[in-house]
């Protein structure tokens, strides 16, 4: 039996509210939200030090959601959470006048950041992580990418910054679903070394399955020691700490 059954039916159940917020918006990003929604809830109910009751507090964690397109995934646990009430992210999602856009809004209580440009998330979360050094903080900072998403060069500054001042408070995620707008990733921009080149910028390599709880869960409780990163239905993590989910 799961240790952590309870987070795992917590997450199908927010995959139902995703498919409900969806139908009411009339569009969305499904196939994303579905591939990452158990990273999510892992972070949010198990590894970081953020909720509704510490968001202004200078000293919790720190989450950017750069995958900002999956966006009905992320608005369903940050409902789950407490940061806003569920049936109004329902049915209010992608109308006219909503708050609860397509793409993250740091309008929104518990949103560090607007994201949807791809390849910032990253960048961002790196000086997030020096100003956590800098000012000797011991909060964390993470963020969750999409693989399609690795294509965009600001990536790849970020990682190299990240190694080069061992950013061990940093912890990046990336959803490796083999998905993007234009097709297969392998079709587009192959991302089947992902492993090696992260590992080349000084980053610690970790791929657990990115749709098991349990897997989750022990991988993120080794990122107390680095950084982390995530492939989709894989999972990576690096010194910072890296780690790779394949949910294949």
């Amino acid at each position: 039996m799961s240790e952590y059954k309870e987070l795992s039916c917590l997450a199908y159940d927010l995959r139902k509210k995703v498919v409900e917020m969806v139908v009411s918006g009339k569009g969305g990003h499904i196939g994303g939200d579905m591939s990452v929604i158990d990273v999510l809830v892992a972070l949010y109910f198990k590894e970081m030090n953020i909720s509704p009751k510490n968001m202004d507090d200078p000293d919790r964690d720190r989450f950017v959601m750069s995958k900002g397109h999956s966006v009905e995934a992320y608005y369903a646990v940050l409902a789950a959470k407490g940061f806003f009430p569920m049936e109004e992210v329902i049915e209010k999602f992608s109308k006219f006048g909503s708050p609860y856009i397509g793409h993250p809004n740091n309008k929104l209580p518990g949103i560090e950041m607007n994201s949807g440009s791809l390849g910032h998330g990253l960048p961002v979360c790196v000086g997030m992580a020096l100003a956590g050094k800098m000012d000797k903080k011991d909060y964390r900072i993470y963020t969750v990418m999409g693989d399609g998403e690795l294509a965009e060069g600001s990536v790849w500054e970020g990682a190299m910054s990240a190694g080069n001042y061992k950013l061990d408070n940093l912890c990046a995620v990336v959803d490796r679903n083999r998905l993007q707008i234009s097709g297969n990733t392998e079709d587009v921009m192959k991302q089947d070394s992902q492993e090696e080149r992260w590992a080349a910028f000084g980053w610690n390599v970790l791929s657990v399955p990115g749709n098991d709880m349990d897997a989750l869960v022990h991988a993120f409780e080794q990122t107390s020691i680095a950084f982390k990163i995530t492939d989709g239905y894989y999972c990576k993590h690096n010194e910072g700490l890296w780690f790779f989910c394949d949910g294949k």
